[in-house]
């Protein structure tokens, strides 16, 4: 009996000597979490009346809160008497691990930070990056989504966004077209000219400014080399890309404009 009552006061005097502690510590996280909760309110309110984008805005709330979380708790971890030492080498290695092992993540997780934040192209834009050309339709923390003018569905990682050139077709809500067209040195490329003009000039969805351009663009051994590169909306790209292409060639033919071909080693005549 009396070494049960030792143990009995021990332990009385251990309750009534941390409780104390226990109970500040209950506080703190009671008062803590609900100050969080009004502090997150208020924070959410004020990135809603901002520019932000509606991505980046539920990320850095929830990031903020968990950072605030975790310093209520070692705080009451602190009141309560707890080590807090172990907690930070805990911690401290844990986030030496994650960040080794997430390198390429969290440098997609930062560029795509910038992209949200600085904007250089929108959902629905038309751009280019890395040589890779299509619309964009969602752009998220580690990736943009892109789709190619051929429906198919391309993941690029944001680091390339802030790595590599960003062409932007959407901008300016232009884009150029490159149409290559070839003729034999026998015609003449005033009259080339004039029927591909006339043959393009149908097509509603070319843009009058800036002007469609023609010109030579280079010569080969069998060819004329000629360019054609009428401005459109960038919706209207492979629309009037085939337009162009199927209008050449009926004109082509009405008109009985041979196609560049080959000689053997004859050479062919000069036109105009």
């Amino acid at each position: 009996m009396d070494k049960v009552t030792e143990y009995s006061d021990l332990a009385l005097d251990s309750i009534i000597k941390f409780a104390p502690n226990i109970i500040g510590a209950i506080l703190v996280l009671w008062i803590g979490f609900k100050v969080i909760k009004k502090v997150m309110d208020l924070v959410e309110n004020l990135f809603n009346k901002s520019n932000l984008s509606d991505t980046i805005r539920p990320f850095i709330i929830s990031i903020l809160a968990v950072i605030l979380k975790v310093a209520v708790i070692l705080a009451a971890a602190g009141i309560a008497g707890v080590d807090l030492s172990i907690f930070a080498t805990i911690i401290g290695a844990s986030v030496l691990a994650i960040g080794l092992s997430l390198q390429g993540s969290l440098g997609n997780l930062a560029s795509g930070l910038l992209v949200l934040s600085l904007k250089p192209y929108k959902v629905n834009d038309w751009i280019d990056i890395d040589g890779k050309f299509g619309k964009v339709s969602e752009i998220g923390i580690f990736s943009t989504t892109v789709i190619t003018p051929g429906n198919k569905t391309l993941i690029i990682p944001n680091s390339k966004a802030t790595s590599d050139v960003i062409t932007n077709y959407s901008e300016k809500n232009i884009i150029r077209l490159e149409i290559n067209i070839t003729m034999p040195y026998s015609e003449s490329y005033p009259k080339v000219k004039d029927i591909i003009l006339k043959a393009i000039a149908p097509i509603a969805q070319i843009l009058e400014e800036p002007k469609t351009e023609i010109g030579i663009e280079g010569y080969d051994s069998h060819s004329v080399q000629i360019v054609v590169r009428p401005y459109v909306q960038p919706d209207n790209y492979w629309r009037v890309t085939f337009a162009c292409y199927e209008n050449i060639k009926k004109a082509f033919s009405e008109n009985e404009i041979q196609v560049a071909y080959s000689e053997g080693v004859e050479l062919g005549k000069i036109g105009e």
